[in-house]
């Protein structure tokens, strides 16, 4: 053990056997079992409000979260004399949730619906002192309004024509209280615009030509996306949820989500020769916020599909296994309807290749591009099967 490490150990009440490195982090071997050491990167305002999320969930059962370990002073971070600041967390002993396991998906999907079910409410502010209480920009309601807030080279580098930009200045409670609403208008202006780049460019590469090929195409399922959403019940779902005081996660993936090792010992999930429950341990709530719960469930499985290439029978199951303990709404199916109709990976490369020396552009961008398009149409399938949506 190093000394810095020792000398922020020194501030917990416990005693440490070993440590050693991890992806981020510090494991630590203890007397209170594994716990994860981590540097807090950026401001360390949020954290009291983590806490009081965590003393929630403790408080409902909930005990297989990474819940934040107190200083001797009480205190959620470890600020050391030169400025650094650090987090000593719960940990685990297991693994990842693997996408090849149906049954680990299915237990995660129920575990999602669990959280929601008591992420709700007075949940927060009832679990909390007052000093606690979170503020507006602690609790964003959708992910795209606190990046623009802390991101604003984005908004500099990505500003819409200039009578997009004035609707924005015009009616900023719109983009407040309707963030998806304006964030698929802003992406699609978005994507006219790198069009318009790609088209003036010579000379072309073959990702520019790729990009134009498919453009048409594409852009057809981003332009259904945000006309559809306007006439969904969207507003009342984002309105609903702000009402009931809604929370969500935030990164629900299977990074977050660790299959727990049996008491015997055993590989997560089996034991004495037959496939038991996996016990499920949900960790990295730092993104959470107050917002539509089923974006949760959209982002957990549209990862899951991009691995598992869109399988409608696996997709269907876990829409189930979350539906079995929360039931779904019209209107949340509606609303992850509409989510997987968004092209967000040909979005994502077509930025990410704005935003690049086009000059030394990686051979990875065309192989993005050409996983998004063929990513598209196999989607095509699971919207139709499962949403009935028909492009």
């Amino acid at each position: 053990m190093q000394e810095y490490e020792r000398a922020v150990l020194e501030k917990y009440d416990m005693d440490v056997t070993g440590t050693r490195k991890t992806r981020g982090a510090i494991l630590c071997d203890t007397d209170q079992g594994i716990l994860l050491l981590k540097e807090v990167q950026g401001t360390a305002k949020r954290i009291p409000v983590l806490c009081g999320l965590y003393d929630a969930l403790l408080g409902q059962g909930y005990e297989n979260v990474d819940y934040i370990i107190r200083t001797k002073e009480g205190a959620c971070v470890a600020e050391m004399e030169d400025g650094g600041k650090y987090i000593l967390k719960r940990w685990f002993a297991g693994r990842e949730c693997e996408v090849r396991r149906p049954g680990e998906l299915l237990a995660a999907a129920g575990m999602l619906a669990k959280l929601h079910i008591v992420m709700r409410g007075n949940f927060l502010t009832e679990h909390q002192p007052p000093a606690l209480e979170c503020p507006p920009e602690c609790l964003p309601e959708e992910e795209c309004v606190r990046h623009d807030r802390e991101d604003p080279q984005r908004n500099r580098e990505h500003q819409p024509e200039e009578e997009y930009a004035r609707h924005d200045r015009e009616d900023p409670q719109h983009n407040r209280e309707h963030p998806l609403e304006e964030e698929y208008a802003r992406h699609n202006r978005e994507l006219c615009k790198v069009r318009k780049f790609v088209r003036k460019l010579s000379p072309k590469g073959e990702f520019e030509y790729a990009f134009l090929r498919c453009f048409d195409q594409m852009y057809l399922w981003a332009q259904a996306a945000e006309e559809k959403l306007a006439d969904s019940g969207y507003r009342h779902l984002a309105a609903d949820s702000r009402e009931k005081g809604c929370l969500v996660h935030g990164e629900y993936n299977y990074h977050n989500i660790l299959v727990l090792q049996a008491e015997s010992g055993q590989e997560p999930g089996r034991e004495f020769g037959r496939r038991e429950q996996p016990r499920i341990a949900v960790t990295g709530f730092e993104k959470f916020k107050q917002g539509i719960q089923a974006e949760d469930l959209y982002y957990f499985l549209r990862k899951v599909m991009e691995k598992q290439g869109w399988k409608v029978r696996l997709g269907d199951n876990m829409l189930n296994a979350y539906s079995a303990i929360r039931p779904l709404s019209e209107e949340e199916m509606q609303y992850l309807c509409l989510r997987f109709v968004y092209p967000e990976k040909f979005w994502k490369t077509a930025d990410s290749y704005y935003r690049s020396n086009k000059v030394l552009l990686p051979a990875k961008s065309l192989e993005k591009l050409e996983t998004a398009i063929r990513q598209t149409e196999e989607k095509k399938r699971f919207l139709e099967e499962i949403f009935s949506f028909h492009l």
